[in-house]
């Protein structure tokens, strides 16, 4: 176990900041007092592995609101189809 400046065991973690996207590095497992940065575990990446991984991220980011647009479309859809179906029968039985 890497262990922290502050004698605190550390934490293995992944960086998604701009600069480091998907490098993993050893912090401190105190949240509330954490000393700061430890070490990096991974070698610093080439800059064009960094635009791929940005932009992989963007494009899965682009994504997941698209899916998630579409589930609250389907959502009102799903609505308006009850109501529909709701006032078709209201008047069925009426006449």
């Amino acid at each position: 176990m890497v262990m922290c400046r502050c004698g605190s065991e550390t934490t293995r973690t992944t960086s998604w900041s701009v600069s480091n996207p998907g490098r993993q590095f050893w912090r401190c497992s105190r949240p509330s007092m954490s000393c700061g940065f430890v070490g990096w575990i991974d070698p610093p990446m080439c800059p064009r592995a960094v635009q791929v991984i940005l932009g992989l991220l963007r494009a899965m980011n682009m994504l997941e609101e698209r899916e998630r647009l579409a589930r609250e479309d389907a959502l009102k859809m799903k609505k308006l189809l009850f109501c529909s179906w709701f006032l078709f029968l209201f008047y069925i039985f009426l006449y």
